[in-house]
């Protein structure tokens, strides 16, 4: 779910002080660390499926410019294919011959019958679009001028925030658990509110509404009776609504910002 903040109003120089755009952990998304649910059939299936893959740690970076900070583009893609490859359902085989299926599912997501558990043991997902979004995103970020950093948002609670002051961009660490998918999805939430600061006039500019549809189903809507939106002026939910609406678009978020970003060229 997403947050924005702004707090005590527009300074002497025009500045909105404190103005944070967050999403937060478990809110208009799905359960960024899912709990593992289980099946339980009598079916025989030869075989077992392969460990989990297991990699180390990402490597530390030092601060950038602008782009990925505390984390390489390419250690960062290993470690969502780690947390990728735990929503391929795995089998456990019992002592007395049964078969016990782990899988995870979202949150608000109908459990899965014994076919989908054996459909995506036979054919994992791949999360290929989601992969490219990330991609592109970090990309048209980074020649935009904004620090991606992978450290705990200042906002309680919160999966990703946006800091125009600092153009920085802040994503739980935590999040890429979840996949690419969840990841994907916190990214382009974030780079919908940097477009939203350019459109503003530049990255660090108070951010104005992009036009977009901002339409809300019953689950996203109601983030906002939450207490911390009680307080919350128009344009700051207004900013919400757009980001909440459209974060389900990958290919939204990068295409907005080159729209209206100033952009480094590219090497």
């Amino acid at each position: 779910m997403a947050q924005h903040r702004s707090s005590h109003g527009p300074s002497a120089g025009g500045w909105l002080t404190g103005l944070l755009l967050t999403l937060l952990a478990g809110s208009g998304l799905a359960s960024a660390l899912p709990e593992a649910r289980q099946a339980l059939a009598q079916v025989d299936l030869p075989g077992k499926l392969p460990d989990a893959l297991a990699l180390p740690l990402a490597a530390v970076m030092p601060p950038q410019a602008a782009g990925l900070e505390g984390i390489d583009q390419r250690s960062l893609m290993e470690s969502l294919a780690v947390a990728d490859a735990a929503w391929t359902p795995r089998a456990e085989f019992l002592a007395d011959g049964r078969i016990r299926y782990h899988y995870r599912r979202r949150s608000g997501d109908p459990p899965l019958s014994l076919a989908q558990v054996r459909t995506l043991m036979a054919n994992p997902p791949r999360f290929s679009p989601e992969r490219r979004a990330i991609v592109a995103l970090l990309t048209v970020l980074g020649r935009a001028g904004v620090r991606i950093q992978l450290e705990q948002p200042r906002r309680a609670g919160a999966a990703g925030e946006w800091d125009p002051r600092l153009r920085a961009l802040r994503i739980k660490p935590a999040a890429i658990e979840g996949g690419s998918a969840e990841f994907a999805k916190v990214l382009n939430h974030e780079a919908l509110h940097v477009a939203q600061s350019c459109s503003g006039g530049h990255l660090r500019a108070m951010p104005r509404p992009l036009g977009l549809p901002a339409q809300l189903g019953p689950k996203l809507a109601a983030v906002f009776s939450e207490p911390v939106y009680r307080n919350a002026g128009a344009l700051e939910l207004q900013l919400e609504r757009e980001a909440y609406a459209n974060q389900h678009r990958l290919e939204l978020g990068a295409a907005l910002v080159r729209r209206h970003c100033r952009l480094a060229e590219s090497t």
